[in-house]
């Protein structure tokens, strides 16, 4: 793990499965009036303990072991389940959408003027300020 890696702690991982929420929420209220459109997202929990798990660098001791330091990067995607059906077949509920996109958007904003202050604060110690 780089110093950089040390200093910016989680905050990349935090950033980029923020951002890949963000794009599923958009393209399910895009698609919000799509026949068959099956509404996506990501459990935000389990894909930081992913890329927790995944930056800790484990070795492997067995050729039988699984290899997670090379997984993939991003969450896995998943399909809700809609509380009412839908005649069209399509699963996206329009208030659910509009909350967790604005809760995200939140939470990225926050999750980015935290890495903005530590950026900042490098800056000022590189200076000597």
């Amino acid at each position: 793990m780089s110093g950089l890696d040390k200093a910016f702690g989680v905050s990349p991982q935090v950033l980029a499965l923020r951002t890949q929420k963000l794009n599923l929420l958009s393209a399910n209220i895009a698609n919000a009036a799509t026949p068959d459109y099956k509404a996506r997202d990501i459990d935000f929990r389990a894909a930081m303990s992913t890329a927790l798990n995944e930056s800790s660098q484990l070795k492997r001791t067995h050729e039988q072991h699984f290899d997670i330091n090379g997984a993939t990067t991003g969450a896995p995607v998943k399909y809700r389940v809609p509380s009412q059906a839908s005649v069209d077949g399509n699963t996206v509920e329009m208030h659910r959408e509009h909350t967790a996109f604005m809760e995200n958007a939140v939470r990225y904003q926050a999750s980015a003027n935290f890495l903005d202050s530590k950026i900042r604060s490098l800056r000022t110690a590189i200076k000597g300020e």
